[in-house]
């Protein structure tokens, strides 16, 4: 059990870095030419109401793989580790999906949720992987 505790830690960063008001961005126009930008929570539903969808969504995907890893923490199920792991696919293509907007619509801490999203589904995948050979 104390070796499955060491799962929440990327969550726990990925959460963090959610709650900063660096992670979603907006760009509005400017009647003087350049656009400005706005960086904004993942939490904060200004970038939703813009048809930035993709920061809440992994917002919520990541709070649910929280809950989800609490519960394995305590009880070994392998359907649960399963569902973790499509969330994790889940929440990884999300935190990626402003760069369909361009880089512009891409922030230094979005890139730092990516990756330890990323992370964390790698290091799952391959602890689950391994358990079960």
């Amino acid at each position: 059990m104390k070796k499955r505790l060491l799962y929440l830690i990327l969550p726990i960063i990925t959460l963090i870095l959610e709650l900063l008001p660096y992670g979603a961005v907006c760009n509005f126009a400017n009647p003087g030419g350049t656009p400005w930008r706005e960086t904004y929570s993942y939490f904060d539903l200004l970038p939703f109401g813009y048809a930035n969808f993709a920061p809440m969504l992994t917002a919520i995907v990541t709070c649910a793989i929280l809950v989800l890893l609490l519960i394995y923490v305590f009880v070994d199920r392998c359907h649960l580790a399963n569902s973790i792991k499509v969330l994790l696919c889940v929440g990884s293509v999300l935190s990626l999906c402003p760069l369909l907007y361009g880089i512009a619509y891409f922030s230094l801490v979005g890139g730092l949720i990516s990756l330890t999203l990323i992370g964390e589904l790698l290091v799952f995948w391959l602890d689950v992987k391994h358990k079960t050979e």
